[in-house]
């Protein structure tokens, strides 16, 4: 299973660098969405507004669905299904590799865009790197999540509308766990609840994915 999630990841990862879609279409993406919520605040509070942190999951949750389909398209191409069929790989390794994947992806934007709300909100440099290790494990199971939702509404012609809304109800609970997360960081508040509810998820949502992958993606 590990070596069959390490292929696929390192195929997924091959590809985007090939692609380069990650770099000149995603990242600029998040990067423009978080100056528009910058300009949206105002020079006046962009640095005093508690909206940071909840701005920052927004854009963030922009880029995931983004890059959620992206995963999934790659999966599309001809010949791609029953290649996999006939090298029997198993599902669960499948899952895992490409959650893999899709959280290197995350985590590197995800750091493009920390770095973006500390000069264009003005977030607080300290706490936003207090705030880090928080942040990697909600990417972490927002991938997991991703990855599951984006078997399920795979393949159809509305897949690029149908995942938000199924997706969206999952993703609350990680969002709000990782905004308060974030803000606790900034402001000196207690961290271990908020850590609590993400390392739940992020250990469920691996578990139904090795479990439930193969059958999701047939």
């Amino acid at each position: 299973m590990i070596r069959t999630a390490l292929l696929v990841a390192g195929k997924d990862l091959r590809i985007e660098v090939r692609s380069r879609v990650l770099l000149w279409q995603v990242v600029p993406f998040g990067v423009i969405a978080l100056l528009l919520c910058g300009l949206a605040l105002g020079p006046a509070h962009a640095g005093s507004s508690s909206a940071g942190p909840g701005l920052y999951y927004l854009v963030t949750l922009l880029v995931t669905l983004l890059m959620i389909n992206r995963s999934h398209v790659v999966e599309r191409a001809p010949g791609t299904k029953s290649s996999i069929a006939t090298l029997g790989l198993d599902p669960a390794g499948v899952f895992l590799g490409k959650s893999l994947a899709l959280a290197v992806e995350l985590w590197l934007t995800g750091l493009v865009l920390l770095a973006g709300a500390v000069l264009v909100l003005h977030t607080a440099l300290h706490g936003a790197l207090i705030a880090l290790p928080s942040i990697v494990v909600t990417l972490g199971a927002l991938a997991c999540a991703g990855t599951l939702y984006g078997a399920l509404t795979a393949g159809g012609e509305t897949s690029a509308t149908l995942l938000p809304v199924l997706a969206l109800p999952a993703f609350a609970p990680l969002l709000i766990a990782g905004e308060r997360s974030f803000y606790d960081a900034l402001h000196g508040g207690e961290l271990l609840g908020w850590w609590v509810i993400v390392v739940v998820a992020l250990v469920a949502y691996v578990a139904i994915g090795i479990l439930l992958y193969g059958v999701l993606d047939e």
